[in-house]
């Protein structure tokens, strides 16, 4: 099975030794993303809701830099240093699907990347 690396200047670049999405076959393997402004290179956290925004906006560039969408996505993984937040962090991500929701599974925990609050992965298939 052929892999091909998918990265767009929409989304941050990595912080470490791994790319954006890597796609195989016809999966999509997404890495974590977090409020990260590929604009600005910095992170937008005045609040969690913002802060989910930035990040699904962040998916959408890969996925579309992938040739993909939402509607492709068939598992998400989001991880919150605040289970107190998922109410909120699950109405905004819930906004970015229409009618097809992924498998989904949110974990809390300790810390995350740059201190953020939220940080989703996902695998799409087209």
């Amino acid at each position: 099975m052929e892999k091909q690396i998918i990265n767009t200047t929409n989304a941050p670049e990595p912080i470490g030794p791994y790319n954006q999405a890597v796609k195989a076959g016809s999966m999509l393997f997404i890495s974590g993303q977090i409020a990260l402004n590929a604009e600005t290179g910095k992170l937008e956290q005045d609040d969690v809701i913002v802060e989910t925004h930035r990040v699904m906006q962040n998916l959408r560039n890969i996925l579309t830099e992938a040739g993909m969408d939402f509607s492709d996505v068939v598992k998400s993984t989001i991880f919150i240093t605040d289970m107190n937040d998922f109410s909120q962090i699950n109405e905004v991500y819930g906004k970015y699907f229409s009618g097809y929701f992924p498998a989904r599974e949110t974990v809390q925990v300790a810390g995350l990347p740059r201190g953020v609050n939220v940080e989703i992965s996902m695998i799409a298939i087209k």
